[in-house]
């Protein structure tokens, strides 16, 4: 079978590729794009994402869920005693980290300009994301310098 061929982007014009029906997706390949996709080693996620089917999910999959349990879910298992399944693994390092990166996030949102999307080019969003780190680290700066 050859090879799919790119194709212009309609909104960017940039060339993008093919996309690959189910019988040319191989192992590691997404249907959608075509492009090879690593799998990750885990997949962090907020209390909201505790569910049974989305451990499932990830753990037929290989994948470390980092999601924290929710609390009234940890106190009935508890309250079941050994009929409560197994408690879900929770590793406190790559929620902090996750947490560090969230926090990070709404600071940029937190400026309108960014939170909003009202700039019309992507360089110029760039710009005012950049402009927006900028002034974050320099607000962090003199806040631990004095």
């Amino acid at each position: 079978m050859p090879p799919a061929r790119a194709h212009p982007d309609r909104r960017t014009g940039r060339r993008q590729p093919a996309v690959h029906s189910r019988a040319q997706e191989g192992p590691g390949l997404r249907a959608k794009s075509g492009v090879l996709a690593p799998r990750p080693g885990a997949v962090a996620g907020d209390k909201a994402y505790s569910s049974r089917a989305n451990r499932a999910y990830l753990r037929k999959r290989q994948i470390r869920a980092v999601i924290p349990g929710k609390k009234d879910q940890v106190a009935n298992r508890k309250k079941k005693g050994g009929r409560g399944g197994r408690p879900t693994s929770h590793d406190a390092a790559p929620c902090k980290e996750r947490n560090t990166v969230e926090r990070l996030i709404n600071k940029l949102k937190a400026w309108r300009g960014i939170g909003t999307r009202y700039d019309k080019t992507p360089a110029s969003y760039l710009a005012g994301l950049h402009l927006r780190a900028s002034m974050i680290w320099i607000k962090d700066l003199t806040r631990t310098a004095g």
